[in-house]
């Protein structure tokens, strides 16, 4: 497959968005088609382990954009 030249410095802000919204919507049409890369495995895997030995938390949405406005402010 030949690589394409999209002279993207020259588009819009607009543009720039519609054409990642295009990119996007046939990405996803054709997901089966995409595998993750070997290292998400690795990471899925240690974030998990973390979570089971309480090493790491979670928290609903409300709480973390809470938390990210303090750190923000």
């Amino acid at each position: 497959m030949n690589r394409i030249e999209v002279p993207i410095a020259q588009l819009s802000f607009t543009q720039k968005l519609d054409l990642m919204e295009m990119l996007w919507a046939d990405m996803v049409g054709n997901e089966k088609n995409l595998a993750s890369p070997a290292w998400h495995e690795t990471v899925l895997n240690d974030r998990e382990a973390a979570l089971n030995s309480g090493k790491a938390t979670v928290s609903n949405w409300e709480e973390a954009k809470e938390r990210i406005k303090k750190n923000v402010s």
